[in-house]
């Protein structure tokens, strides 16, 4: 009875206590990300931003020929979500610490593959995924230390830091179009286990397009589109059936259906829409089509 007793005593104590407060950490140098997709690829750099505030940067704060966290804090971490090509080198999808060697006239970038750390005190060289040299550049003074993830075409980035009156980059590709691809493979498979569902009329009609965009199969996007087609002939259908003539070099047939989806999209599509395919029209009719003149 006396253990019951001391027992309740001690909850009803806990319960009177205020709970214990969550007290976050206000970080000097504040915390920052930048992202960037190639095609279904995912880039991420997840950093904190340390500031210039007078001090004399490279090879003081910083120094030459030893390892640098690229930030502060904890190690800044690079992402990909798909494998992809670094500096020309490969390297498998996953979550990376950004490491370097600052040095006057090179950096020497690591990938090692402990991502979650402290700074660079515990970093291990026989952790590295990968080592790459670049050649650092003069640039506007940047208070804050940044990342940037620019997009040098649909299956490039370049990914730069640029810190001080300094910037060093290095560039990241994808095989956006590999990649899709296999996507579209895998997604037309399941469409075909449900071939009249609005799910597969997406599928056929997004993997139609792709091809209609990238001029490549022609054939293959007709296919695709026909089977779109038996499930819904929507104004979406009709113009992109337009399209797929339009790149045939088969403009005379393409400008009836680009009407078909005009009068279908009327009162359900914003005006922009209706206007775009007025637009697309007159483009038609003003140049030739891709592989034959215009008839």
């Amino acid at each position: 009875m006396r253990v019951v007793v001391v027992l309740v005593l001690t909850l009803l104590v806990s319960a009177s206590r205020p709970a214990a407060a969550e007290v976050q950490q206000l970080w000097e140098s504040p915390a920052a990300g930048v992202s960037q997709h190639l095609g279904l690829t995912e880039i991420k750099i997840d950093y904190h931003r340390p500031a210039v505030k007078g001090r004399a940067i490279w090879g003081q704060l910083v120094p030459y020929g030893k390892v640098w966290r690229t930030g502060a804090n904890d190690a800044t971490t690079i992402s990909f979500s798909t494998a992809v090509r670094v500096a020309g080198k490969e390297v498998p999808a996953g979550t990376y610490a950004l490491f370097a060697v600052p040095d006057p006239d090179r950096f020497t970038f690591i990938l090692n593959k402990t991502s979650r750390q402290w700074g660079a005190y515990f970093y291990k060289a026989e952790e590295d995924e990968l080592r790459f040299e670049v050649k650092p550049e003069p640039a506007a003074h940047k208070e804050w230390l940044e990342y940037q993830l620019d997009l040098k075409d649909r299956t490039t980035a370049i990914a730069a830091l640029h810190w001080e009156k300094l910037r060093v980059s290095f560039p990241i590709e994808a095989e956006v179009d590999r990649i899709y691809r296999e996507h579209l493979t895998a997604e037309l498979a399941k469409a075909d286990q449900a071939p009249t569902s609005k799910d597969s009329w997406s599928t056929y009609f997004l993997a139609a397009k792709y091809w209609i965009n990238q001029g490549g199969d022609l054939g293959q996007a007709g296919a695709l589109l026909d089977k779109a087609g038996r499930i819904d002939k929507n104004f979406w259908y009709y113009e992109w059936r337009a399209r797929l003539l339009q790149k045939q070099g088969k403009v005379k047939e393409a400008l009836p259906l680009l009407s078909q989806a005009k009068q279908l999209a009327a009162g359900k599509a914003p005006q922009g829409y209706l206007d775009g395919l007025d637009t697309l029209r007159a483009e038609w009719l003003s140049r030739p089509a891709p592989g034959a003149a215009a008839r």
